[in-house]
């Protein structure tokens, strides 16, 4: 039987992942295939499932990487610590469905990160709450950076509100990082708002989407003169690693 992965969460248009997994497929003589399956809530997932048994591992993303965490029935040590899930190997070798959870979005931070920080970057503005904000939290604390979370509700003593994003904030803090959905289909037009004329050449702007290539929160960021990142390279490191995790763990 084909074995079949696959990426959950919704809205899946924009993602890049099928091509990116299915070429692998193709040119290594893999008889598996991967598909884009829109959840329209977390609930049909167990029932999908189930009722597609070549399923042997699954991708999440926007909005259910912290949601699935109730849904698994194993989380490795990194992504319970961070507490969102970007990976799933199903195992289907007892009487009983079993899921275990990774995060590889950690690791897809830090490769695309690392070789653009210099040591005067020290302090990062997360843009958003989220899974995904989760994951790039962590990265910035195996990279030795500290870092501060941005809500449009903040919720905890430190997580700023983004009418807290005064220009002097934004010059102190040399890393900014869109961590939310806002650049991204259905949201193109949107992004982030802050005070973008703070932003300096100095400073090292990341966008965790990657489709479209330049969103508008990188376009206004590379006008200030910015180093500018979009998510592609981070999902290619999270990809490859998923794979690795697939490979090995069934």
């Amino acid at each position: 039987m084909q074995r079949i992965y696959a990426l959950i969460g919704k809205p899946l248009g924009h993602s890049l992942s099928a091509d990116y997994f299915n070429d692998l497929f193709a040119t290594q003589g893999i008889d598996a295939r991967y598909v884009l399956q829109e959840l329209s809530d977390l609930s049909l997932l167990i029932p999908w499932l189930e009722a597609t048994p070549a399923v042997v591992g699954f991708n999440v993303t926007s909005p259910y990487k912290v949601a699935i965490c109730d849904y698994l029935d194993e989380i490795d040590a990194e992504a319970r610590y961070v507490g969102a899930v970007n990976t799933v190997v199903v195992d289907r070798s007892g009487s009983k469905m079993r899921l275990w959870g990774f995060n590889t979005d950690v690791q897809g931070v830090v490769e695309s990160l690392q070789p653009l920080l210099r040591p005067e970057l020290q302090h990062a503005l997360i843009l958003g709450t989220g899974g995904a904000a989760h994951a790039v939290a962590q990265a910035l604390k195996r990279l030795g950076r500290d870092y501060t979370l941005v809500s449009r509700s903040p919720e905890a003593a430190h997580i700023l509100s983004y009418e807290a994003l005064t220009p002097a904030l934004i010059s102190e803090s040399g890393i900014l990082i869109n961590a939310t959905p806002l650049g991204m289909e259905p949201l193109v037009t949107e992004r982030p708002q802050l005070p973008y004329e703070a932003i300096t050449p100095q400073h090292l702007c990341m966008d965790l989407i990657y489709n479209p290539e330049e969103t508008r929160f990188l376009k206004a960021c590379r006008e200030q003169g910015a180093t500018t990142i979009n998510g592609l390279k981070m999902l290619l490191v999270q990809a490859r690693y998923a794979w690795h995790i697939w490979t090995h763990k069934q």
